[in-house]
């Protein structure tokens, strides 16, 4: 019996591998390999994709003291709120930010109006108030730690989160 199925089974590869070898040619010469036109290789290949626009907002600097907007601080807000209403989905955290100089209560409320006053501006420009937050760090996340003029300018300021929802 045993025999008898090692011959099948010798029969059988020998027809399979007899039939890729010999069986159903006619001698014909074998096909060229087909080389894809340009088009059909474009239409193949994903298209790169186009590198994601980043955008990084300017910080907002402002005087001693105040929380008025000056020229400069308008025209970067403008370059923010021109993103923003491209970017539908984008929302904004607005940070206030003070010098050393003052007490903690004071210079967190003053943080609150600088941020809130970049707020109002970013909506009169046509930004739904709704996409933006604001907070008040106070003199607690100083941008530079000298005890000078120089340090203090760039301390009083507002900067800005930027996330897509």
């Amino acid at each position: 019996m045993l025999l008898k199925k090692t011959k099948h089974v010798l029969a059988v590869a020998t027809l399979l591998l007899g039939f890729g070898s010999f069986g159903c040619t006619d001698d014909a010469k074998p096909e060229e390999p087909v080389q894809p036109t340009a088009q059909a290789e474009a239409a193949k290949a994903p298209e790169p994709a186009a590198p994601a626009e980043v955008f990084a907002p300017k910080t907002v600097f402002f005087a001693f003291d105040d929380y008025s907007l000056n020229g400069d601080a308008q025209s970067n807000l403008q370059g923010l709120a021109d993103h923003l209403k491209k970017t539908q989905n984008a929302v904004v955290q607005i940070e206030g930010h003070c010098d050393e100089r003052g007490s903690v209560e004071y210079n967190l409320a003053l943080g609150e109006r600088r941020a809130q006053s970049v707020k109002n501006y970013l909506v009169q420009l046509g930004v739904e108030g709704g996409r933006l937050s604001t907070i008040s760090y106070g003199e607690e996340k100083p941008s530079s730690d000298g005890h000078d003029e120089a340090a203090w300018a760039k301390n009083r300021r507002a900067e800005f989160t930027l996330t897509n929802q």
